[in-house]
This record gives C-alpha cells, sequence and structure tokens, in this order.
C-alpha cells in the first residue's frame, strides 16, 4: 500500500537549509494499524504531508497504491489524494457554521455529487459513528468527542484507502480517547489502513506496530 524509499525533504530557513527527512525508509501494508511517534522536530509533521500529498519530498520514492507520487500537479495531486487519503486532525477541522450534517457532506460537494445524495451519504455515515441524531447540531454544540466522530465520519465518507490521523485524541480527556481509538480499530478491522501520528504512548500501545522517527530517520 505504502512504499518509501530513502525519503529526504528540506526547507529553506534564512540563507541555509535544514534537512528534516534524512532517508527514511518505510512500508505499510493494506489494512495495517500503525502509529509514528517522536519527539518534536523528529520529522512527524512533515513525514505525513508528505504521505498525505500535501507536501512534495526532494529526493528518493514515495509510492502509494502502486502509484509513484512525485512532481503532481497540483490538480492531480488533490484528485489523488482525495481519492486515496481521509485526514483527521487534533483540532477536529470542522466548519463552524455548518452543521454536522453538512461538515460530513462536504467531500462529497467538492466531488461534484449532487446535495441530495451526499446528505443521504452523510447521514449513512453519522449513523456509523453513532451522531445521526446530531446531525442538525453545529460543531459548537457538540463535546470534543463527538467532534472527532464528525471529523471521522467526513474522512471516511470518501471510502479512501487510507485514513491518515494527526493527533486525533490529542484534544480530548482519556475517556474519550479510548472511545475514539475503539472507533479507530473498528474501521481498521473493516480493512482499511490507519497510521496515527501520536505522542501518547498508550495510544500507540493500541496500534499494531509504532514506526519511532528520531532527529529525520526511523530508529529500531
Amino acid at each position: 500500500m505504502i512504499e518509501l524509499k530513502n525519503i529526504k525533504k528540506s526547507y529553506s530557513v534564512g540563507k541555509s537549509s535544514m534537512e528534516v527527512l534524512k532517508g527514511v525508509d518505510l512500508k505499510i501494508e493494506d489494512g495495517e494499524l500503525v502509529s509514528i511517534m517522536g519527539s518534536s522536530g523528529s520529522g512527524k509533521s512533515t513525514l505525513l504531508n508528505i504521505l498525505g500529498i500535501l507536501d512534495n519530498y526532494d529526493s528518493g520514492e514515495y509510492l502509494l497504491g502502486g502509484t509513484l507520487v512525485k512532481n503532481l500537479s497540483e490538480k492531480k495531486a488533490a484528485l489523488f489524494r482525495n481519492k486515496m487519503v481521509g485526514f483527521v486532525f487534533q483540532s477536529f477541522n470542522l466548519v463552524s457554521f455548518k452543521n454536522a450534517l453538512e461538515n460530513v457532506a462536504l467531500p462529497l460537494y467538492y466531488q461534484g455529487i449532487g446535495r441530495k445524495k451526499r446528505n443521504t451519504m452523510a447521514m449513512e455515515y453519522l449513523e456509523k459513528v453513532g451522531l445521526d441524531k446530531w446531525a442538525e447540531h453545529l460543531p459548537s454544540e457538540l463535546s470534543g468527542g463527538q467532534k472527532q466522530r464528525v471529523a471521522m465520519a467526513r474522512a471516511l465518507i470518501t471510502q479512501p484507502k487510507i485514513i491518515l490521523a494527526d493527533e486525533p485524541t490529542g484534544a480530548l480527556d482519556s475517556a474519550t480517547s479510548m472511545e475514539v481509538m475503539a472507533l479507530i480499530k473498528e474501521v481498521n478491522d473493516q480493512g482499511m489502513t490507519v497510521i496515527i501520528v501520536t505522542h501518547e504512548t498508550d495510544i500507540a500501545a493500541l496500534t499494531n506496530r509504532t514506526i519511532r522517527l528520531r532527529d529525520g530517520i526511523i530508529g529500531e
């Protein structure tokens, strides 16, 4: 599903260059539940952005579902990303003036799907995460756990091959974190590949494999 070969990435800092990823080799099989851990500055966010086709890499190879991801045009990158990847963020990234149903349906709007069909599908996915009764509520009327469930439904509605979750429990209390992880494991049990970036060891312990990133390379 995912294969990285000697991935390197640098950023310009003033007149100098800072190498963030220093030759990352990584393989994640279809249907795995994987966590990525590392201290601040280890390259986790950069790696996640490359995996999610949000950022290019300087050298190496990134194969996603057998397709080489390199220097795609903005349009092609967006189409491939929408087809392959669903995102879940620590801050939920819900649109504040849209209700839960509208937030979940939003990716389908960008795919050109009609309002009636996308709302029907959005309700189905809200039911899957146990929030169909909250469909008309705005994000401000939802708890943190409920917001993350809405975000999960939104990520799943396009039926992506991979879910990338960036600190999905970072803004939640421990009990709610376990509820969200139970939902993530349920999604993974249905065959979806899930990659979680986390700094919480108890969250990482719930995944099948932990990848540790240190100073831009993957440690043992």
